[in-house]
């Protein structure tokens, strides 16, 4: 998971003197933003737009149903990269491809490391590599959900899903395996 909000390259933006920051000689005078600050109402929009300019010079292709996720397939190697607000999950199935992209990325934007990512978006991601098993768990979330609505003594009832699936290459959309650019 890496943090990277404060990224965006700011239009024009002015602001009125902050109390604590207020000049004696010029109180009546603005300043003029040479950087995005959390709270401005820009810096979510510039910071999508740069996002997008730069990810995709990389040759990441957005993906045209969710505009948050980004894919670059080279080879065998997928990556995908997902947006969210300030953060960004990088998705790899080749380790040395992993390590390129955050290198680039770093390269690219002002960002912290946070190490493999536990939970996302009120998911818990497990993973045990010996066992080549990744498990994704809303099961918190929906306990908080449970409790929320005072749903706790309801009855539970079935997923319409198979239990224990066990997901593997040949069951795979076709088209995640070539480049198709969308």
């Amino acid at each position: 998971m890496i943090i990277v909000f404060l990224n965006g390259n700011l239009e024009e933006v002015y602001m009125i003197q902050l109390e604590e920051f207020m000049s004696k000689d010029s109180p009546d005078k603005v300043y003029r933003l040479l950087q995005s600050i959390y709270g401005l109402k820009q810096v979510s929009q510039s910071w999508n737009i740069r996002f997008d300019e730069v990810i995709k010079s990389y040759d990441f292709v957005n993906n045209e149903d969710e505009s948050c996720v980004y894919r670059k397939v080279s080879g065998s190697a997928i990556t995908f990269l997902v947006l969210y607000v300030d953060d960004i999950l990088i998705i790899e199935n080749d380790v040395g491809i992993l390590s390129t992209v955050k290198a680039w990325s770093f390269r690219h934007f002002s960002m912290k490391n946070l190490g493999e990512a536990s939970h996302i978006l009120e998911i818990r991601i497990y993973r045990d590599r010996s066992k080549r098993m990744l498990d994704l768990s809303q099961s918190r979330y929906i306990d908080t959900i449970v409790k929320r609505f005072g749903m706790k003594n309801f009855k539970r009832g079935l997923i319409p899903m198979r239990h224990r699936l066990s997901l593997s290459r040949s069951i795979s959309p076709k088209d995640l395996r070539k480049d198709t650019h969308g």
